[in-house]
């Protein structure tokens, strides 16, 4: 029998919310046994408790808030609504009472963490959130325990299944983008609406966690440049193939001394390196540092019954680790600056449509010269009247590419945009 029961509210009864209480009652036994406490779920805050639902019985659902802030019964709260309001002002009333919270929402936390970190820390209570980035996988606890003593000084990998999936199924079939993300659609690993998930800001609003987080400072959303996947083509995929690439979109946070880099981009990833053969809608989080050298922790980042899991897992710990402590709410101790993304230097790959005729390849040359930009190697195809120049650059600041570039467009030899993409990777061992 266990010792004491946790009476637990949710916020929330989407996909995550129901398979969190289906995870607690069909796994209550061993929960118990691993904590020495039974767990029972009091409140379920919903916006309509009209509409029918199954699974949990309908008397335990409310629209009001205030049956849970003022049940004293209630010590654990697990919000799953998502989105930054009502979300922040609901965790941030839940904290003044001095409930524990679990919590599973990136925007949240990426824009408002280290407030609800601090205001956690004051009450002597704990905000938990490992489902908030990368599904079942345990990188918000590798990065808090494991890794205090590492000395990390990069995060690189694939924080968004859906992306990836889109991606993965472009290489492997050949499908253009759309038909891909209807696909992806179709098989639930996209949203009806996956703006988010394609324009990069879901992957930077989980970089922005996870680099606060690994270099103890202060990241918001609005730190992390992103870019997504919707210029993406096959025929992108298959010259990066034809080069020994695969293409991903990346979240890469990198420590520049006394200041970070932060931000999200798809990339051709060296088929050497370990996160080139993460396929379908699995994450993986590759770190560096001083210590460790380098690490990869891979899983299924996204889905109902994973993400619960990483939820289960956070209550679970808030029980059989009871003191706080720095790495329970880890409030920034440090005020890094962000390094500029124009210094950043970079390796890039781009596919340019010229005319075809003599004297390209040297005027396209000539201009990358003048800026400083050196020139690995090219492929050339043939296309009509046009051809394409297919390059990989030597590493080279950002600003210089960037420069070279705006120059291309006012060739009149020049068709078309050119299509850079950064190259990562590429000088890991094979």
């Amino acid at each position: 029998m266990a010792e004491n029961q946790i009476s637990i509210a949710l916020l929330g009864y989407g996909t995550v919310g129901s398979s969190v209480y289906q995870l607690l009652e069909t796994k209550a036994q061993e929960i118990s046994q691993a904590t020495g406490a039974s767990f029972a779920i009091k409140k379920i805050l919903v916006r309509d408790v009209n509409l029918p639902r199954s699974g949990a019985p309908q008397e335990i659902f409310t629209e009001n808030i205030e049956d849970i802030l003022d049940d004293e019964a209630i010590t654990l709260v697990v919000e799953l609504i998502g989105g930054l309001e009502p979300a922040f002002d609901h965790v941030t009333s839940l904290l003044e009472k001095g409930k524990a919270v679990v919590t599973a929402n990136k925007q949240l936390l990426s824009q408002q963490g280290a407030y609800l970190f601090r205001l956690a820390e004051e009450k002597g209570t704990r905000l938990k959130f490992e489902a908030s980035v990368a599904g079942a996988i345990p990188v918000i606890k590798v990065l808090r325990e494991s890794m205090v003593a590492a000395g990390l000084t990069g995060i690189f990998g694939i924080v968004n299944g859906t992306t990836n999936y889109i991606l993965t199924e472009m290489s492997r079939t050949g499908a253009r983008y759309e038909d891909a993300l209807a696909r992806a659609q179709e098989w639930g690993y996209a949203e009806a609406d996956p703006t988010e998930d394609i324009n990069g800001k879901d992957a930077a609003a989980k970089m922005a966690i996870l680099a606060s987080i690994a270099f103890h400072t202060p990241v918001t959303l609005s730190d992390v440049d992103c870019s997504g996947i919707e210029t993406i083509t096959a025929l992108d995929i298959a010259y990066a193939r034809e080069l020994g690439f695969t293409v991903k979109l990346l979240g890469v946070a990198r420590l520049y001394d006394d200041q970070i880099n932060v931000r999200v981009y798809p990339a051709l990833v060296a088929d050497g390196h370990p996160v080139a053969s993460v396929s379908g809608a699995y994450n993986a989080v590759f770190l560096t540092g001083s210590s460790i050298h380098e690490i990869m922790l891979s899983g299924p980042g996204a889905g109902g019954i994973e993400t619960a899991s990483a939820v289960v897992s956070d209550i679970v710990s808030i029980v059989t680790h009871p003191q706080t402590a720095l790495s329970e709410n880890p409030i920034p101790y440090r005020n890094l600056d962000l390094f500029p993304d124009e210094e950043v230097v970079s390796t890039f790959y781009l596919r340019l449509e010229v005319q075809d005729e003599p004297g390209v390849l040297a005027a396209v040359s000539q201009v990358f010269g003048q800026n400083g930009v050196s020139v690995e190697s090219v492929i050339q195809k043939g296309r009509g009247a046009h051809a394409e120049l297919v390059m990989i650059f030597h590493p080279v600041e950002e600003k210089r590419f960037m420069a070279a570039l705006a120059e291309l467009g006012q060739l009149p030899v020049v068709k078309g945009t050119p299509r850079p993409l950064r190259v990562e990777g590429k000088d890991h061992e094979r």
